[in-house]
């Protein structure tokens, strides 16, 4: 049977992509003791690693595929095809910033202010391009965690990972410049990719994976309409596109079934039920391709 050998990333966001999985369709089973996940799916070999690794194992060919931060393929310089953008975070779905940052207290205003400075970061490689980018020399040191405690006693700055900035701010750090913006990808070797089964296997994995992400944060609605209530109502309703309409047995009736951002259905259901709309059905999505 043909396989693909998938790596995902243990840590900060595996819980969140164990559950992009599960809404993908993919029921998948941890162990604690092992790395070695189960699957559903014969056709997928997935075991968890750290992020930070994952791109390089993925070039190497250990692994077909994987799911790693871009900020972590730029780290490890990968030759990777980046298959698809897959938004989300440890605690939402969004993007993490990549910043560099320096006490309170510190007079450094810029990155300019850095020449001959030492900076602590877990992202070595991509904080001495962002230095040689502007022209900055300074002494960047690999960090092995608790980076934020560094800054003002044993560095002068830190290049952290941040998705709200609140760790940052508890330790009375401020947020000097914005290096990037990074989000997980969806990444292949290269030569897992010419082979065509594995291409498309990856490619479907790929469409599954953003179809749940497309459903996070919307829902589907449905409900009967009168005939005489469908304009007013239509004018109101939201779509991706346009509500589906179907007529009912009772050619004075309609179906009406639409998808709507799920923080709109609050205000927009009993707007719907003043303007006659009756049996409204509020339901979860796990897909939207």
């Amino acid at each position: 049977m043909n396989k693909i050998k998938l790596a995902l990333p243990k840590g900060s966001l595996q819980e969140t992509t164990l559950l992009i999985f599960k809404n993908a369709g993919f029921e998948i089973y941890v162990n604690t003791r092992s790395y070695y996940l189960s699957i559903d799916d014969p056709e997928i070999e997935a075991v968890l690693l750290r992020t930070q690794e994952i791109p390089r194992y993925v070039e190497l060919g250990a692994f077909d595929a994987g799911i790693a931060g871009k900020d972590w393929i730029i780290e490890n310089n990968a030759k990777v095809i980046e298959v698809c953008e897959l938004t989300y975070s440890k605690i939402g779905f969004r993007p993490v910033k990549i910043v560099l940052a320096v006490p309170e207290k510190s007079d450094i205003k810029s990155v300019k202010d850095l020449n001959g400075k030492i900076i602590s970061t877990e992202l070595v490689n991509l904080t001495k391009n962002y230095l040689k980018k502007n022209g900055v020399k300074a002494k960047v040191e690999f960090s092995f965690g608790a980076t934020e405690i560094k800054a003002g006693n044993l560095v002068d700055a830190i290049v952290e990972i941040t998705e709200t900035g609140s760790t940052l701010f508890s330790h009375n750090l401020k947020i000097v410049d914005v290096i990037m913006e990074s989000t997980p990808r969806l990444i292949a070797n290269k030569n897992s990719w010419k082979n065509m089964w594995k291409k498309e296997k990856i490619e479907n994995i790929a469409l599954l994976l953003k179809g749940a992400l497309q459903a996070e944060g919307k829902v589907g609605l449905k409900m009967n309409v009168a005939k005489k209530d469908l304009e007013n109502i239509l004018k109101i309703l939201p779509a991706m596109k346009k509500p589906t309409i179907s007529h009912l047995t009772d050619e004075n009736w309609f179906a009406i079934e639409t998808v709507i951002d799920k923080n709109k259905a609050k205000e927009l259901i009993p707007k719907l039920k003043k303007l006659g709309a009756q049996g409204i059905v509020e339901y979860p999505l796990n897909k939207v391709i």
